[in-house]
């Protein structure tokens, strides 16, 4: 899997964010969402990543956010999703739009460039972005299972002798 993630030029101001939500949430909203969470988790486990676009849908936050902070959150979504994404949302509160690609398996460097989805979804959400005059970045990375770790010491712990992972 890999993410495919439009970064604009501009930051997010928390505070404006928060202000365009609702005051309160409807129960239907509420369910609307915790069925959305249940269609994601199950999606990733069992690897059918073709249900990952049902798991992201939203509407405690991203409707409003959408309306009235970034107006290319849906055309954008749109079109990664016509390129081949499996999914597409607001990743957070923005401004960044995240969509998910995969391949047929494995690492993106041993697929064949017909199995890969991610230069067409890149493209396409940087086409949105110039029909928004909006300036950013494309960036492709993959998830990772493992959290913050050290990648390098002062002085290193391993040696000529003995060697830690990363070779810290």
């Amino acid at each position: 899997m890999q993410l495919v993630m439009f970064i604009p030029d501009f930051v997010g101001k928390t505070s404006a964010a928060r202000g365009v939500l609702k005051e309160n949430v409807t129960r239907e909203e509420a369910a609307f969402n915790i069925g959305r969470v249940a269609i994601m988790t199950h999606s990733l486990c069992t690897g059918n990543l073709d249900n990952l676009k049902y798991g992201v849908e939203d509407k405690m936050h991203q409707p409003q956010r959408g309306e009235h902070l970034y107006s290319y959150l849906y055309p954008m979504i749109e079109a990664a999703q016509c390129a081949g994404a499996c999914a597409a949302y607001l990743s957070g509160a923005g401004p960044t739009v995240m969509a998910l690609t995969s391949g047929a398996s494995g690492d993106i460097f041993t697929q064949r460039e017909k199995e890969r989805t991610d230069q067409a979804v890149a493209k396409a959400m940087i086409q949105t972005a110039e029909h928004f005059g909006l300036k950013g970045k494309l960036m492709v990375t993959t998830a990772v299972n493992e959290g913050a770790h050290v990648v390098k010491v002062e002085p290193p712990f391993s040696s000529d002798r003995i060697t830690y992972r990363d070779n810290i």
